[in-house]
């Protein structure tokens, strides 16, 4: 059993703790169900989420390196978009 301080801080036992992934820093959730009180973990993302992350961060930061090294990068999806910066000035003029 767990006691409440006078700050109103509880502590979480251990073996609870190591068993739902629950560390120091993280939030977790106190929902009211009737009589009783739920205690929500944090949500952590799934693997495949954090190695999409990455993945993307790794991409940026090579973009990055390229721009303070002086090297024009391709911008992405150049030339597939199917206009020219010209088409739209001339879409609205009476031409």
């Amino acid at each position: 059993m767990t006691r409440v301080t006078s700050k109103r801080q509880v502590t979480i036992p251990k073996l609870i703790a190591d068993q739902y992934d629950i560390a120091p820093g993280d939030d977790i959730e106190f929902v009211p169900a009737g009589d009783s009180i739920r205690v929500h973990p944090p949500i952590r993302p799934a693997a495949a989420d954090r190695s999409r992350r990455l993945e993307l961060f790794d991409g940026a930061t090579e973009r990055q390196r390229g721009r303070q090294r002086g090297v024009e990068q391709p911008a992405q999806g150049r030339g597939q978009r199917g206009w020219r910066r010209e088409d739209l000035y001339e879409r609205g003029s009476a031409r």
